[in-house]
């Protein structure tokens, strides 16, 4: 994970500089590959993060990053996923109509906003309420 990490902070750090050549390169009036080059710099910056984070929570060396490692090592809990529940699918429609009102027009956000907030909340109470509760 430590490579992963080193890989990620250079991504981000070379992302950062591209972007400010880039951007001094086209005197910052191209809308689309300078702030594009930061979102990539600042997304590979908050994995990286992340995968600190990760790596100092779980004290050790994962099986994936050892030579000798084993696939069994691997087995485990990786979550808890209700496969009955319909809130992921109103989740990604109204994600989808978030993300077509940009390609459309700005009035379709305001479709897509009640839809994500109504899956959102659905979602994050699922098991606070009905038979699954707990």
């Amino acid at each position: 994970m430590k490579l992963s990490i080193k890989l990620f902070i250079l991504l981000g750090v070379f992302s950062l500089a591209a972007a400010v050549v880039y951007g001094f390169l086209t005197q910052f009036d191209e809308l689309v590959g300078f702030p594009g080059l930061l979102a990539v710099g600042v997304m590979s910056f908050m994995l990286a993060v992340y995968l600190w984070l990760v790596d100092r929570n779980t004290g050790g060396v994962l099986p994936e990053d050892k030579l000798d490692g084993e696939i069994v090592e691997s087995a485990g809990e990786y979550g808890h996923f209700s496969p009955w529940s319909w809130w992921p699918l109103l989740l990604g429609i109204g994600s989808a109509l978030a993300f077509l009102s940009l390609a459309i027009d700005w009035w379709m956000l305001m479709l897509a906003a009640p839809v994500v907030v109504v899956a959102l909340l659905g979602l994050i109470f699922e098991y606070s309420r009905g038979d699954h509760a707990h």
